[in-house]
């Protein structure tokens, strides 16, 4: 993930936001190839629910940091810089 080198706990929720943003992005794009029928309604369908899907885990990640941060739990570790 984007951001995750910086060792900065607060920036790598900022990247994980930009990175959810992202995959709005892609679904934005998925539509346009799918209406100047560049992709079929298969693949459509599979890359759209692949980017919900991810959207979502990115934004559980999300919530469960700023909650664990808010609770004084966060703590980032990054293995590598160890």
């Amino acid at each position: 993930v984007e951001g995750f080198e910086k060792n900065n706990n607060n920036e790598f929720i900022r990247f994980l936001k930009i990175s959810k943003g992202s995959t709005g992005e892609v679904r934005s794009q998925i539509y346009i190839s799918f209406e100047i029928k560049r992709i079929t309604q298969n693949e459509f369908d599979h890359i759209n629910e692949a980017l919900i899907s991810l959207s979502n885990k990115i934004g559980s990640l999300i919530n469960y940091l700023e909650n664990q941060r808010k609770q004084g739990h966060f703590k980032l570790v990054n293995p590598l810089t160890r």
